[in-house]
């Protein structure tokens, strides 16, 4: 099975399952998915995951990210964003610096409560669909982290601003937090995903131009979702015990780490290995590829 990772540039409209339904019909690959929700309303950077390498999206996921976003001052919504109701709408009476030091106050360690349209699960079920038969439920606040914050243009009642976070971010929340410090309200009405991970916007493919002729000359290789874990490189022999789900034994010279992933002799990342109780061994946590592949 070919397998790797897809950067794409999702156009506004479409939803996350949108793109992979499209990709799945491109590539003639079942086994694909995302890393990483992005809105209906938002463009810009989406990982799609093909064949095995949906095994590794998690790691993705955890992936710092880096937004570009607008909003409108004087106008709340129940999705937090412009496709949503109008829920109040009132004067605006806030100057630049005002706004700009409302924006620093989020920069740090930051509590978000998940709106209701969003795709955390409660009860099993995700609160977006509790959210569109008129249910509201209690949601518990989740920590997030935002390394920097900065307005990027004042026009008002609209204005831009720009934001690195933490996986698990939510621009809307920050958007709608920020109109409720204000005291005016606010909504999101655009947010573009620049960065996600070492995947950044000037090298995404648009959507529209990915073809089946096209698509493998894009795919990055799976050992890019965890380039950044420590590396063990094995033998011919230990590679097949882990490929027969037996552990091996622990060097010296190996790291010491929860997770590892492994390479072959010739440099072909293969495997995650997790150390043992005694940490004397490793055992296989995720084999992505086998010797006959």
């Amino acid at each position: 099975m070919i397998s790797g990772i897809l950067n794409l540039n999702k156009p506004r409209g479409m939803t996350s399952h949108d793109v992979v339904d499209v990709v799945r019909r491109v590539v003639g690959i079942r086994k694909v998915g995302h890393a990483g929700t992005l809105d209906p309303m938002a463009t810009g950077v989406l990982l799609i995951c093909v064949g095995r390498a949906t095994r590794l999206a998690e790691y993705l996921m955890r992936s710092q990210k880096c937004y570009q976003a607008t909003a409108r001052l004087g106008v709340e919504t129940d999705t937090y964003d412009a496709d949503g109701k109008v829920l109040r709408a009132g004067p605006v009476a806030v100057e630049r610096d005002v706004v700009e030091t409302a924006l620093g106050e989020f920069c740090g360690s930051i509590s978000q409560v998940p709106p209701m349209y969003s795709a955390v699960k409660q009860g099993g079920q995700p609160l977006h669909r509790l959210a569109r038969r008129g249910v509201t439920v209690e949601r518990a606040p989740r920590r997030a982290f935002i390394t920097h914050i900065s307005l990027t243009d004042w026009s008002p009642p609209d204005f831009s601003f720009r934001v690195i976070c933490s996986a698990g971010t939510y621009v809307r929340s920050l958007a709608h937090d920020l109109g409720s410090s204000l005291g005016c309200g606010a909504h999101l009405t655009q947010l573009l995903r620049c960065r996600c991970g070492q995947f950044d916007i000037e090298a995404s493919l648009p959507l529209g131009d990915l073809t089946p002729d096209n698509w493998e000359t894009h795919l990055q290789p799976m050992g890019v979702a965890v380039d950044g874990f420590p590396v063990i490189i094995l033998d011919s022999g230990s590679v097949t015990r882990l490929t027969q789900g037996q552990s091996i034994r622990r060097r010296p010279e190996h790291p010491v780490a929860d997770l590892a992933r492994v390479d072959t002799s010739d440099g072909v990342f293969f495997a995650l290995v997790r150390p043992s109780d005694d940490g004397s061994r490793w055992l296989p946590h995720k084999v992505l590829l086998f010797p006959s592949s």
